[in-house]
């Protein structure tokens, strides 16, 4: 691999795996608000939010994080301007002190707070303006949960650099392919992602303990290990269905994340932290598993976009089974294999916004990816002819890419509209 490309996806990594508290999209909101707040420095008379239908989508449901139960865009919103932080990132409302939820309450019982659904066309897309008397800032978000494109205060314009729809920051992901991804994780210098790495396997194994020991949303990863035992694999799906549990339905706790996902951040790692532990593998190689994990979900991704009809989840169990096959000695072939049957047996979960059933999804997903470890050991494999299965490995993603990206487009649609999601 030369020079440019290892550091690109050093760059990828460092990106793409960051901590976050709460769902992604009411915490975008929350830091989107916080921002504005912070250029207004006053508190609002008047909060006008315009965010695309995905937003929506995946912030109507989920608790907002220490609001004691709290759910919804104008909450988000609300915890944002009153006690966030923006210099936070996607942690804005992590040092919030649940005491200070009296004054968030009454924030939102005196301002008005309006909210609908933007026109753009843009899938992630928030656009928050707080009104004080004659003074009017707005601050937008587009494609990324943090990346703030446009700033004004009045009529001046403070901060532009709007991209064009729907597209990355740069074309470095262009360059994501999975040979050079199984390269780079079994070759690379692990000093310079371990930092994160040990960051992911901190963060998602106690919001997972937390979900286990706890009583979150429908408790799905305490009813796996209750119902089907204690084997490796069910353990896998339960404890990543467990931070499940815990991050939708209101935990404090932050997740390092995956493609802008907390969901996707632990299905990423958690089933391969579980299968590690279980084969005695090296520290190292399971440092090795978890980026080819994560590079694979985040490639994945990239094909489909930030937000879709497509269950991210899929992807990223996908992944997580072909780093299974790595832990368990497989090489490059064996892992391609691995994720082309994941991707054979689970795509086409839809995406119905962030909630308590998010966990069941989950562990279908993880479960999806074991099984097409296990079908590989056996000699089992789908091949191109197989419904949506491509040439290879790359083809098969493309065609998932598209699929999730292009042909579910009216499905989004349709899902929204099911939802009730406009306002």
């Amino acid at each position: 691999m030369n020079e440019i490309k290892y550091q690109t996806y050093i760059n990828i990594m460092k990106k793409e795996l960051v901590p976050a508290m709460g769902c992604t999209e009411p915490v975008a909101i929350a830091f989107c608000a916080a921002k504005a707040k912070q250029v207004l420095n006053k508190m609002p008379e008047k909060v006008m939010i315009e965010t695309s239908g995905n937003i929506i989508k995946n912030a109507k449901s989920v608790v907002v994080p220490n609001t004691q139960g709290l759910k919804g865009i104008e909450v988000a919103a609300a915890m944002g301007i009153v006690a966030g932080d923006a210099n936070l990132g996607l942690e804005v409302i992590s040092k919030v002190d649940e005491n200070i939820l009296d004054l968030v309450k009454d924030f939102m019982k005196n301002v008005k707070i309006e909210v609908k659904t933007a026109e753009q066309g843009v899938l992630l897309d928030i656009n928050v303006t707080l009104i004080h008397q004659d003074e009017r800032v707005s601050v937008r978000i587009m494609n990324q949960h943090t990346n703030i494109v446009l700033i004004k205060h009045n009529d001046e314009v403070l901060f532009d650099d709007i991209h064009p729809l729907d597209s990355t920051e740069n074309l470095d992901y262009e360059l994501l392919n999975m040979k050079d991804i199984y390269e780079f994780s079994t070759r690379s210098d692990i000093s310079e992602l371990e930092e994160i790495i040990q960051k992911q396997i901190k963060f998602n194994t106690e919001i997972s303990q937390e979900g286990l020991s706890k009583d979150y949303g429908a408790n799905i990863g305490k009813m796996i290990l209750k119902v089907y035992g204690n084997d490796v694999r069910n353990r896998s799906k339960a404890k990543t269905a467990a931070g499940s549990d815990a991050r939708m339905n209101g935990s404090a706790l932050p997740v390092v994340i995956n493609s802008g996902s907390g969901n996707q951040g632990m299905t990423a790692s958690l089933p391969v932290i579980e299968f590690a532990e279980e084969l005695k593998t090296s520290k190292e190689n399971l440092y090795r598993a978890l980026v080819l994990s994560n590079l694979i979900a985040i490639y994945q991704k990239s094909q489909i976009g930030a937000l879709s009809a497509f269950c991210g989840a899929v992807t990223a169990g996908a992944a997580s089974g072909a780093a299974i096959t790595y832990l368990k000695g497989g090489n490059y072939e064996d892992v391609a294999h691995t994720l082309i049957n994941a991707l054979a047996i689970a795509s086409g979960i839809i995406c119905d916004g962030a909630k308590a059933s998010c966990a069941a999804k989950i562990a279908i997903s993880v479960d999806a990816g074991i099984l097409a470890s296990d079908m590989h050991d056996q000699g089992k494999d789908f091949y191109a002819g197989d419904g949506i299965v491509g040439i290879d490995v790359d083809e098969t993603i493309k065609n998932v890419g598209k699929l999730g990206r292009e042909g579910m487009k009216e499905t989004d649609k349709e899902i929204l509209y099911l939802m009730s999601c406009f306002y």
